[in-house]
């Protein structure tokens, strides 16, 4: 059972028709002018108006890139690079994902100026703090919509609200909540989204970036200036054509996925909580993504228990599979004020539509069985050590 949905999700058969075509006969390159050329371009804006309408944006607005990670450097260091005469003042949060927050650390290499707002134990930002942030020299608020650890849902109507009152761009990072919630631009006071294909059923290697008409970026790929030149490169025509479809697709549903997604993932989240002791749930409790669920169990170790519920046939994870391969803590978690060693014994679950038909009872079973058979080899769960002391709050 596949329940690894944030990291990635599988193509879905009506998309892989879609593309096969584009794969084969329909190869041409859209920037040519001959028939085959032709119908790769229209299927090219064909995909890009299906983008659009998700997301209540103009179809030019929308220009194709490789993924979430390049629509996120393309947001964040073109704004900076155009307005940086105006200021160098950045406002994110604690709690981004490292395409942006890497971009950052970029930028304050170049002397860009960056304000790390925090997020408190419920994941969220206060309003008030994102209000005194905000300087002469602030350029760009760049802040998620969902976060892909914790599945915490940020106010992003009202940070874009605020940005737009005092005449700065906002930008989020829309790549876990895009086909999962609604994403309205214009409701939302949006100035530059990033989304990717591969998290909605789609194709990996492409997503796109939503840029406000009359916004201007400084371009990261110069070259024939494909993309109104804002992003240069032949164009993944297939892949483009697979996310035009998936998006179609996990919008037409949304409000029908959304409700049977939350359905379980609040039966397992009351059931973990009810079966196993010290167990605690990661966020907000009512704030978040409809199919995000992340727990941490007091003295485990979180990858074993990875490894113990892929025997059972269950496959999750600790956290982001960007950064699933380091030994740090999580600094996601961290920043909910979480003690490290608590941190490490996390499990994230994430569900997609088609997650659910398994057994609940069976799944919560595994997980209690696996933290049992853990903590009998913790030395922090032994009764006769002191576990504060351990961890040294004593």
């Amino acid at each position: 059972m596949y329940l690894d949905n944030s990291a990635t999700t599988k193509i879905s058969s009506e998309v892989l028709e879609e593309m096969l075509p584009y794969l084969k006969d329909e190869f041409g390159n859209p920037s040519t002018l001959y028939s085959v050329g032709r119908e790769s371009k229209k299927a090219l804006e064909e995909a890009r108006q299906r983008i659009a309408d998700s997301i209540n944006a103009k179809k030019d607005e929308i220009i194709f890139t490789s993924g979430g990670s390049e629509s996120d450097n393309l947001a964040i260091k073109g704004v900076a690079f155009k307005l940086q005469k105006k200021g160098k003042h950045i406002i994110t949060s604690e709690i981004e994902h490292p395409a942006v927050k890497e971009t950052l650390h970029f930028l304050e290499s170049l002397d860009f100026k960056v304000t790390y707002l925090p997020v408190y134990e419920n994941g969220i930002i206060k309003i008030d703090d994102l209000k005194e942030a905000i300087t002469p020299e602030t350029i760009l608020i760049t802040i998620m919509h969902g976060n892909n650890e914790i599945g915490t849902l940020q106010p992003i109507e009202e940070i874009g609200k605020i940005a737009r009152e005092n005449k700065i761009l906002f930008h989020t990072d829309a790549v876990q909540t895009f086909g999962k919630v609604e994403v309205d631009v214009e409701k939302q006071n949006i100035d530059l989204l990033s989304v990717s294909s591969h998290k909605i059923n789609g194709p990996k290697g492409v997503g796109a970036i939503y840029i406000k008409k009359g916004v201007r970026l400084v371009p990261l790929i110069h070259g024939g200036g494909q993309e109104r030149g804002i992003r240069s490169g032949t164009e993944n025509v297939a892949g483009i054509v697979g996310f035009g479809k998936a998006a179609e697709l996990a919008c037409s549903q949304l409000d029908e996925h959304a409700e049977k997604l939350s359905k379980i993932r609040d039966e397992i989240i009351e059931k973990v909580l009810d079966t196993i002791p010290e167990s605690y749930l990661n966020g907000d409790r009512d704030q978040r993504l409809p199919n995000v669920i992340n727990f941490r169990f007091k003295a485990i170790e979180g990858e074993s228990l990875i490894l113990l519920l892929d025997a059972k046939g269950y496959q999750t994870s600790t956290g982001s599979a960007c950064s699933s391969k380091t030994l740090e803590a999580s600094p996601v978690l961290t920043a909910l004020g979480l003690d490290p060693v608590d941190v490490h014994g996390s499990l994230r679950i994430s569900l997609a539509p088609e997650s659910g038909e398994f057994d609940i009872d069976e799944f919560v079973e595994a997980i209690a069985q696996s933290v049992e058979r853990l903590r009998k080899m913790s030395p922090l769960w032994n009764n006769d050590l002191d576990y504060n002391k351990i961890v040294g709050r004593e």
